[in-house]
């Protein structure tokens, strides 16, 4: 794709009602830093309770650098970071920020490239990272960008027309990539085409359905950071030839490296990492039917006397609107049985057979809490079919609420979106606002009717059903050595879909693919400083680095990354304190004779 700048930023912004072509930015530009890293937090920094104040641009970025690796992973004293595993260093270096427009989307996606000093020229590495989630460009610093830049490489970041695109129908204000609240005029990312109540967010209304572009988004950054890489270091050219290039990520963004992989006809990827990939195969449930049904199937389940979690007994007070669920599900024929507890006992047996594992589940008291299942549910159905502001599907919406109605948004929360914002609503002060419901479990009516724009026979469901035939990935990956890591225990993304993933491309003649799959892991490292948890579960992130860490030597002409096999791990211990600190013995690793617990290329998983 050629990169072709724009007469002015204004252009960017552009009219939703024509795709563009292919784009960059032209106010791109490079910005020492004196930390890439942490942006000057350093541990002890990224471990206070509050973030920074979001005074300005530069205070917004370290309030993002403090969100996001907040939100990603375990930063306490014990977790084991900076300690068993990772490195905290202050990295100096050039940060460059750009908007790409891609061919035939309507909104640019958010792109920056961190160039540490010590930027290795002479075996220059560069490591493409989309971001976890709806995540701004700093989404991924705890991960790939904390690899890669301890490393001498230079990380390339890609919001995936997700990030923090938050654009305020009222005031008439977006955000720009610094995350400054700027006019339509000024806003390169995301302007709504047509105005609609309250708050317009990228990932759901820009009509760009943009978890269908995921893969050549990756690629697009990895192209503009080998152009950024020359202009950089004038008279020395860096190319796939070149330059070793390894796409890593977790979550949706290990989704989105996958499919980058299948769709490199160019043979730019080297190698590739996916911690707990978000990846949908054909025949298998996206992740928005996950969500549908999770969010449906999940409080009824919780009555189950098998169900559980760390903060199961928080969820006491809800046991009427629990129970209220099972029953309008059975009259619905959506779970069977004739009193509660069957009910009860066949919500939580669809869930396992939906590919979550009990262990997995041990996480259902977490995501009603959070509402996890419908946040991501309302997002997606938007996305998937392509819906604007103004098509509120099922009747919901965004906005900032004041005792459940909307009221206008604030300069000081405007001023918060960028730096503390996941990227989906409730995050930041916006928060989901649903269609009027009634009884003791009002968000049924909602729910339902999401399902039924699944499952119908309605212009909407057409709509959403071309969205998810969009994002099913191939399987087909070129010879490159693959890692894929998952743990067993991830309640947001059942282990399900990471070893359907593997088995897939095995059976489409993958020949360099590990799969790892690990005990007692979940999907969210952040939980673990809570001792309910820190006993319960053990973070995803060090398997992460070990499996970069392996295929770079690998690269060098060091042995394969270790075979498929399920890794054994040890929980934590309950302390007077809380938990006893991690160490490499709870983590166990990957083996390179696995022996009982490998995992064969027929994809028979040991118990």
């Amino acid at each position: 794709m050629r990169l072709i700048p724009l007469v002015a930023a204004t252009l960017l912004a552009g009219c939703a009602g024509a795709p563009r072509e292919a784009t960059m930015d032209s106010t791109t530009k490079a910005v020492r830093r004196a930390d890439l890293l942490t942006a000057g937090l350093g541990l002890e920094g990224l471990r206070q309770p509050l973030p920074p104040a979001a005074l300005d641009a530069e205070a917004r970025r370290t309030q993002a650098y403090w969100s996001n690796w907040r939100a990603i992973a375990d930063v306490s004293p014990g977790g084991g970071l900076n300690a068993v595993y990772g490195r905290i260093a202050a990295v100096p270096g050039v940060e460059i920020k750009t908007w790409l427009g891609e061919v035939g989307l309507y909104h640019p996606h958010g792109v920056m490239l961190h160039i540490p000093d010590d930027f290795d020229v002479t075996r220059p590495c560069l490591i493409v990272a989309p971001v976890s989630g709806s995540r701004g460009v700093y989404g991924a610093m705890a991960t790939a960008g904390a690899w890669g830049l301890t490393r001498r490489c230079a990380v390339v970041y890609t919001d995936k027309g997700a990030g923090t695109g938050f654009f305020d129908v009222d005031a008439r204000l977006g955000i720009d990539i610094d995350g400054t609240p700027v006019p339509p005029g000024a806003v390169g990312g995301f302007v709504p085409e047509l105005p609609g109540p309250g708050i317009a967010i990228k990932h759901a209304h820009s009509k760009d359905h943009p978890e269908a572009h995921w893969g050549r988004m990756t690629l697009s950054a990895a192209r503009f950071a080998l152009t950024m890489l020359e202009e950089r270091f004038p008279g020395q050219r860096f190319a796939p030839q070149n330059t070793r290039i390894i796409a890593a990520s977790i979550s949706n963004g290990a989704g989105a490296v996958l499919r980058a992989l299948e769709q490199d006809d160019e043979g730019m990827i080297d190698g590739v990492v996916a911690a707990a990939p978000q990846v949908s195969l054909k025949g298998a449930p996206s992740l928005l039917e996950y969500s549908v049904r999770a969010a449906l199937l999940a409080p009824c389940a919780q009555l189950d006397p098998r169900a559980a979690g760390p903060i199961a007994p928080f969820l006491l007070p809800r046991t009427a609107e629990f129970q209220a669920r099972c029953g309008a599900l059975a009259e619905r024929r959506l779970v069977v049985g004739g009193s509660v507890a069957e009910q009860a006992a066949d919500a939580y047996r669809q869930l396992l057979a939906m590919g979550f594992t009990a262990g997995a589940l041990d996480n259902n008291p977490t995501n009603l809490a959070a509402d996890i299942w419908r946040a991501l549910a309302v997002t997606y159905i938007q996305s998937y079919a392509r819906a604007g502001i103004e098509e509120q599907l099922c009747g919901f919406s965004f906005a900032v609420l004041e005792n459940g109605a909307p009221r206008p948004s604030t300069a000081d929360e405007r001023g918060n979106w960028f730096g503390t914002s996941s990227g989906i609503a409730p995050t930041a002060g916006v928060q989901i606002k649903a269609p009027p419901g009634s009884g003791v479990d009002p968000a049924l009516d909602g729910l339902l009717c999401l399902h039924q724009a699944l499952i119908g026979d309605t212009p909407i469901a057409t709509r959403v059903r071309r969205g998810i035939g969009e994002v099913r990935a191939s399987a087909r990956l070129p010879d490159v050595p693959v890692v894929i890591l998952h743990g067993r225990d991830d309640g947001l993304l059942p282990v399900a879909i990471a070893r359907d993933y593997a088995r897939r491309a095995w059976q489409n003649g993958a020949r360099r693919l590990s799969y790892w799959e690990i005990e007692n892991v979940l999907h969210f490292d952040t939980f673990l400083g809570q001792p309910a948890y820190g006993t319960r579960f053990l973070p995803l992130l060090p398997y992460f680095y070990s499996a970069l860490d392996q295929l770079s030597a690998h690269l060098d002409g060091g042995p394969a990354p270790a075979p498929s096999q399920v890794i054994r791990t040890r929980r934590r211990a309950a302390t007077d304190d809380g938990v006893e600190a991690l160490t490499s013995e709870h983590l166990g690793g990957a083996l390179t004779a696995p022996g009982a617990n490998a995992i064969p290329r027929s994809g028979e998983v040991p118990d």
